[in-house]
């Protein structure tokens, strides 16, 4: 007797299409460069991010976003002359989605903040990059006030380290696609 043992079909295709998954990507592999490659033009990514220098910017989620992009774009501490200076402008929002029914206070609010950016040459004159990026963080709001504030700082916070993740990496993108 034979039996019909479709487990044992099932992870024979499982197999196969692993196989022409990885087949059909072989000719896309040559078409990715790493981001922190040599550039063309000699130095590296790494180089060029760690010439750039912020220019202030004002509020305090302004003052958490300087300090974590001065460590996204040189954590090496090292003294090196700008090539670049990077300017930003924040916008920030707090959005209340949930109210509690019984209070008709907030229980949640949402932080918004959009950075828009501009890369410019040290000397001056128009901007080489120019993006924007929005980055969400919510918090739960209690009766405590001290609380409340405590915990908008804390998403405050949370923002300006994605905030600096994002332009870290799409200057390094421009940098590295520009060669």
């Amino acid at each position: 007797m034979s039996s019909h043992n479709p487990t044992r079909r099932q992870g024979l295709l499982g197999g196969s299409a692993v196989v022409l998954a990885a087949l059909l990507g072989l000719p896309l592999s040559g078409c990715f460069q790493p981001v922190y490659a040599p550039l063309a033009g000699g130095g590296n990514v790494s180089d060029e991010l760690q010439a750039i220098a912020i220019d202030p910017i004002h509020d305090r989620i302004g003052h958490y976003l300087e300090n974590e992009l001065i460590f996204a774009l040189n954590g090496t501490g090292s003294k090196v002359v700008p090539k670049y200076r990077l300017i930003v402008n924040l916008r920030e929002n707090v959005q209340t989605p949930l109210l509690d029914t019984v209070t008709g206070y907030p229980s949640s609010a949402t932080v918004v903040v959009t950075a828009d950016y501009a890369l410019t040459p040290s000397q001056g004159g128009n901007a080489i990059f120019r993006e924007s990026a929005t980055v969400v963080a919510s918090y739960d709001r209690t009766s405590q006030r001290f609380t409340n504030i405590r915990a908008s700082r804390d998403a405050e916070i949370r923002d300006s380290r994605l905030l600096a993740e994002q332009i870290r990496t799409n200057i390094a993108a421009f940098f590295a696609a520009r060669g």
